[in-house]
């Protein structure tokens, strides 16, 4: 079997009623012909929508059938044991220009129950905000459960939801249970959990193109909103050429890289695959057979079976680099 080496993907594009035209404008990826893009999803083993190899020998390869045939050789021997020929994570760039719908993700073990298949947590990155931008996360301190049904019941829960700014840099972490929503200008990255459970209990009272509004799910959300669970907002501070801590959890951990020259990279320790997010500028990947190049708005995959890869900034670039602990 032939050696592995970093994958690219082709990009899977969504219109979304609350989209956008940043990733045009600011990851410079053509989504064209759609009309709001408010999500490019660049790793994904969603098995009705797996990425698909476009370098290499592996090229139009699903991400799904290569987890299958490499196993650990591609995502680590543990991970591996652990979801098996189910690739754990799902990497996307979102762009929102309106609100996205109020919501909330199970957890394992409620989606498990339910759906049959994993929960969600996830994190955000904010790559940019408008003046003045916010975003839900959470509810306002003390609401608890008898609060939020009158609240819903009436119409109101904006009156309950806790509203952050957001500026560049900022992150949150979004575990299962979090109630939230993107607020509009803003670009963000987003690193989840495999699945694309999602419970609506409010949607800003809008139709559709169609004329139709969105389907609710405010039963199934009941059980898997946690009130208690307070807003995870962090800005830490970047620090020139040398990883910074963004989040470490069960699901995954990342780490931010700003970088204007050659970094070299040893996963020696990590038994996982590594995927690079490039926010900003673009780099050389250099790896024991070859070079990728990398550019903003993209994403690379690094085999876990290579140990050893420099970065080399194109002049100047911001990675977000996760693999699972």
């Amino acid at each position: 079997m032939s050696e592995l080496y970093p994958l690219k993907f082709q990009p899977i594009f969504k219109d979304k009623i609350w989209g956008g035209n940043k990733i045009a404008t600011i990851l410079k990826q053509n989504y064209a012909p759609l009309y709001n893009c408010g999500e490019v999803w660049l790793v994904s083993g969603i098995a009705d929508e797996p990425s698909v190899v476009t370098n290499g020998f592996l090229a139009e390869n699903s991400l799904q059938d290569l987890v299958e045939i490499y196993m650990g050789d591609l995502v680590g021997d543990g991970v591996y044991e652990k979801f098996g020929d189910e690739f754990p994570l799902l990497f996307k760039f979102i762009n929102a220009e309106d609100y996205l719908s109020v919501q909330v993700h199970p957890n394992d073990e409620l989606a498990m129950d339910r759906h049959d298949c994993l929960g969600k947590t996830e994190m955000w990155y904010i790559i940019h905000a408008d003046e003045g931008a916010e975003l839900i996360s959470g509810f306002k301190p003390k609401t608890e459960k008898p609060d939020y049904l009158k609240h819903l019941k009436a119409n109101s829960l904006q009156d309950i939801l806790n509203y952050e700014q957001v500026k560049r840099d900022d992150v949150f972490y979004v575990p299962a249970g979090l109630v939230h929503a993107v607020g509009p200008g803003i670009l963000l990255a987003e690193i989840q959990q495999s699945s694309d459970i999602t419970y609506r209990i409010y949607d800003w009272d809008r139709f559709d193109v169609s004329g139709m509004q969105r389907e609710l799910h405010t039963e199934l959300a009941l059980d898997a909103i946690q009130f208690e669970e307070p807003s995870h907002k962090s800005h830490p501070a970047s620090v020139k050429n040398r990883e910074v801590l963004l989040q470490e959890s069960d699901y995954f951990n990342v780490r931010l890289i700003d970088a204007d020259k050659r970094l070299e990279m040893d996963y020696i320790a990590v038994d996982s695959f590594v995927v690079y997010l490039c926010t900003e500028g673009s780099f050389d990947l250099v790896y024991p057979h070859g070079t990728e190049q990398v550019n903003i708005g993209e994403a690379i995959l690094i085999p876990a079976e290579i140990k050893e890869v420099a970065i080399v900034p194109t002049p100047t670039c911001k990675i977000l680099e996760t693999y699972i602990k």
